[in-house]
């Protein structure tokens, strides 16, 4: 417990940093990126396997971080931080299952859901890998019999259509795998003769994935639309069973269901992931239909256990999934075997870069850009696993934060090219704000139109290089009146560049590559976390208004019963007041 607290706030490496950031802060990324050794020293591939497929495809990712603002100066002083914030102690603390959510006492192993079946990884002294495949083959088992049409719906149709229920780490994850697999074609390497590959988009042939999360009744019309009880399974997620707005949400769909099939249908439509066996009976769902998780899997984080692994599996089948866990896996192999060396390292090098970006040149914010429309729900995803996790007040001992800077970053961002005509007016000569641009190599939908110079995807593609190139050199004034450019528009056509930004380019968008990406993303916010000294996984800041809320319900209840005369409010500011009466008023 007490190692993994340490605060390096009094430390000669962070002042080292501080002072660092005087010395270099005239230094150019036009000067820096014509240092070619420099550049070649900042570009990483995460290759744990040697696997080459015979069309030529390998599974890495490859790192450009040369477009930050550092020298190699600023990296060996980032590196001798993380040893004084025993960076790869807390790493070790992490995969090895200590209690490092200090606050709720739990273990953080949401690596554990992703593990081999001969690994061991215990809590408490138990071993819980068996635990993680028991849950996995009830899983492979129930949707391959939900897909080959063994279990059936109350009336002894199929089930074609699934509904996910769920809110925050139970919708986000999983919302984004789906979206970044559905339109999936490739081929994989045939490596599991038990498990035979079908394409995502042609194992979901027939079928659909929808996902419920906001308690607004728009949300469960939008979700319902068009679709028929008889064929509809719904899956509930919520660890404790209690989430307010799920729970609302599961019960107006369960009234759906009886309206139509009766009461009995409950048992052939409804199913749960969730750790609360009593609530889930009573709700009226069969409790060996609930699928369970630990509390060493924080809902952020939850992607790979069955919040994401089950509606995954009755959608594609379980090779899709095996796939995604597989990639996750070989970035979590990648992680734990360079994490001695973070300059090998993607996660920790990413995650020392947001630290330096945001926490010692205090720049609050980070767009998550990726030039794939396979991945548009990714920014959303990344949004909350960032946000929910770094945006503390304190460090993880309780005590006063490294700098005002030294919380979560603002994390925002859409596809390219998107949010070219969007918000990059703002990156480019407004806020500096460091940016993630995500590409892939191949396309899931190769077009060649006829006459056209290149590809979509070589379009798409050209504004995903030439954009951090434009972001980091910029265009100076000499520049533009050598142009020809009229004196008065000079002043507005100049970018002064030195933007900082972060290029990853993927092999392509699969299954294997999305679990990689997925954890990449959730080991960075681990090292960004560790390096701030914060507690990383847990969430305080969502309780205050959810009690607020409480009230608010209470008070909504009992002026919605008063029939006579103007609805009365008490007990809030004047402002919450007057706003209340008004909605009262003015809503039925």
């Amino acid at each position: 417990g007490a190692r993994v607290q340490s605060s390096i706030a009094d430390s000669e490496e962070w002042a080292a940093l501080v002072r660092h950031v005087e010395e270099t802060k005239d230094l150019h990324l036009r000067d820096l990126l014509a240092d070619e050794e420099r550049c070649a020293s900042m570009m990483k591939a995460c290759a744990t396997r040697d696997e080459v497929t015979d069309d030529g495809y390998s599974p890495s990712i490859v790192l450009d971080y040369s477009r930050n603002n550092v020298t190699q100066e600023t990296m060996r002083l980032l590196f001798a931080l993380a040893e004084k914030a025993q960076l790869r102690d807390k790493i070790d603390a992490m995969l090895g299952g200590e209690k490092i959510n200090v606050t709720e006492d739990r273990a953080v192993l949401h690596t554990a859901t992703r593990a081999p079946a001969d690994a061991i990884i215990e809590v408490d002294g138990r071993n819980v890998v068996p635990d993680v495949h028991d849950v996995l083959a009830k899983i492979k088992d129930f949707s391959e019999r939900v897909r080959n049409g063994e279990f059936r719906g109350s009336t002894g149709k199929t089930l074609k259509d699934v509904v996910v229920i769920g809110i925050g780490g139970s919708y986000l994850g999983p919302a984004f795998v789906h979206t970044a697999l559905k339109n999936g074609t490739h081929r994989m390497p045939e490596s599991r003769p038990d498990l035979p590959y079908v394409a995502p988009k042609l194992a979901a042939k027939g079928r659909t994935l929808h996902f419920l999360a906001n308690v607004d009744p728009i949300d469960v019309a939008d979700a319902l639309e068009g679709l028929d009880q008889e064929r509809t399974l719904v899956v509930v997620v919520s660890k404790t069973f209690t989430t307010a707005e799920t729970m609302l949400n599961a019960r107006t769909v369960r009234a759906w269901y009886v309206s139509a099939l009766g009461e009995a249908a409950v048992r052939s439509h409804m199913v749960a992931v969730s750790t609360n066996l009593e609530a889930v009976a009573s709700f009226g769902i069969s409790p060996e239909n609930a699928f369970g998780f630990w509390n060493w899997v924080g809902g952020r984080f939850s992607a790979c256990s069955a919040v994401g692994a089950l509606p995954l599996a009755l959608h594609y089948g379980m090779r899709t999934v095996r796939d995604f866990l597989g990639g996750a896996r070989d970035m979590d192999l990648h992680f734990a075997q360079t994490a001695n060396t973070p300059r090998q390292c993607l996660p920790a090098m990413m995650g020392l870069l947001a630290f330096w970006n945001h926490a010692v040149c205090g720049l609050p914010a980070r767009a998550v850009l990726p030039y794939a429309q396979a991945l548009e729900k990714f920014p959303a995803h990344v949004q909350q696993l960032s946000m929910e996790s770094l945006g503390k007040g304190v460090t993880a001992a309780g005590g006063p934060l490294l700098a005002k800077s030294a919380t979560g970053e603002v994390i925002f961002g859409e596809p390219g090219t998107n949010g070219q005509h969007s918000f990059y007016q703002l990156m480019h000569q407004g806020h500096v704000v460091p940016a993630d641009f995500i590409g892939a190599c191949e396309s899931q939908a190769p077009t060649n139109l006829e006459g056209e110079a290149v590809s979509s995807h070589d379009e798409l593609m050209s504004n995903f290089f030439a954009q951090p190139d434009a972001l980091a050199t910029g265009k100076a004034e000499g520049v533009l009146r050598a142009e020809g450019v009229p004196e008065e528009l000079v002043p507005h056509k100049v970018f002064e560049g030195g933007r900082p930004s972060t290029v990853l380019l993927m092999p392509r968008v699969d299954a294997f590559t999305v679990g990689q990406l997925l954890s990449l993303y959730e080991h960075q916010t681990a090292v960004e976390g560790f390096l701030l000294g914060v507690n990383t996984f847990d969430q305080w800041g969502v309780e205050l208004g959810k009690a607020l809320a409480k009230r608010v319900r209470a008070q909504l209840q009992a002026s919605r019963k008063e029939s006579d005369g103007p609805a009365r409010v008490d007990g809030f500011n004047h402002s919450t007041t007057r706003m209340m009466e008004h909605y009262l008023t003015h809503s039925s």
